[in-house]
């Protein structure tokens, strides 16, 4: 923890040679302050709790006037031994280690795969469940977006990317833009918080690096008042993630074809936003033309390698888009929203 704050407090890192936080102070004007980051923390306990009282007050009555159903499942019958083994071991247990839980309990092994099957079914989340967590998020990314948008298309850097860099690093803040870097920061500090706890898909780990690379970005191009090319960053993933968390909200109250529009939609907007405009553009702007301006150093480095690593992450994400594609065109429908969780990577 010194270590990262060491980091966070030593200028050579995330300025150019020569140049200190004091040489970009501009008086009269909001400008980057490494500990501007810490006031993310309470906000992202204030982003729990405001959930929470989203999806009891809003989005769970929500979920039901949109018809979201979920299923009657069996609950496995209270067997000490047999819950004992399944929290320590998560998974089907061999043929071996049933015979062997039978003779201790009492019980066939047709019981005993009966009573693990059940036992599963009833940890896997229910549809209100995910309805409430797709809400939430929705109505975030949705916000966020539109908010975004509004500050930032008058501003000469989200036509000319060279903007991004003139006057580096001696570049004011405007008020909407820190507070949208300190809500954004915010708000996947509460979703990397609450990873334990919310629905878990198949691109868990690719989650969690998105989430730590997304934090890591949002902090340090902050700190090295990368917050003009940062916003738009930022800009670029919100506009396909609250579409993507529409869709699934759609797709869990059994709004087939509505889920299906929605995710084509998403599907082209994440296709251009993540594997052009993106790399093409943003990388681009961040790797090559950023260095007509000034000359490399660790912050340089550090946000462009994060930034490689979400593109890696689009890829992947892209590729499981592409093949859900395939099935909507080739079978007729989408039947079944996988985890998606692009947003981010933001700082992104």
């Amino acid at each position: 923890i010194f270590w990262i704050f060491f980091l966070i407090l030593s200028e050579e890192y995330w300025l150019p040679p020569g140049v200190t936080w004091k040489d970009i102070e501009i008086e009269g004007d909001r400008y980057p302050l490494p500990r501007d980051l810490f006031y993310t923390l309470p906000l992202a306990l204030g982003f729990i709790v405001l959930r929470y009282v989203f999806e009891r007050v809003i989005a769970m009555p929500l979920s039901r006037q949109l018809g979201v159903r979920d299923r009657v499942r069996v609950r496995a019958l209270p067997v000490p031994k047999l819950e004992t083994f399944y929290k320590q071991n998560k998974q089907q247990p061999s043929q071996s280690e049933v015979l062997g839980l039978g003779k201790h309990c009492g019980l066939s092994q047709r019981q005993i795969e009966t009573w693990f099957r059940q036992r599963r079914n009833q940890d896997r989340p229910s549809n209100t469940k995910k309805f409430c967590e797709a809400s939430w998020r929705f109505v975030f990314y949705l916000i966020a977006f539109v908010a975004a948008l509004a500050s930032l298309i008058d501003t000469p850097w989200f036509w000319d990317h060279r903007e991004c860099w003139q006057g580096y690093p001696k570049q004011p803040v405007a008020e909407a833009h820190y507070w949208y870097y300190i809500t954004e920061l915010g708000f996947y500090w509460s979703l990397l918080l609450c990873v334990t706890v919310d629905v878990k898909r198949k691109d868990f780990k690719e989650q969690i690096i998105h989430h730590i690379a997304t934090i890591l970005l949002i902090g340090f191009s902050y700190c090295a008042n990368y917050v003009r090319v940062g916003t738009l960053v930022i800009l670029v993933h919100d506009s396909s993630d609250f579409l993507l968390e529409s869709a699934k909200m759609f797709n869990y109250a059994g709004w087939r074809k509505t889920c299906d529009t929605l995710f084509v939609i998403f599907a082209l907007v994440f296709l251009l936003t993540r594997l052009v405009v993106f790399p093409g553009r943003i990388v681009h702007s961040t790797l090559v033309v950023s260095l007509d301006f000034f000359q490399p150093f660790f912050g340089y480095y550090f946000f462009n390698a994060l930034l490689l690593v979400l593109q890696a992450l689009h890829i992947f994400w892209a590729w499981l888009i592409l093949r859900m594609v395939y099935k909507f065109v080739f079978m007729g429908k989408v039947s079944r929203l996988k985890n998606m969780n692009s947003r981010l990577p933001k700082a992104r």
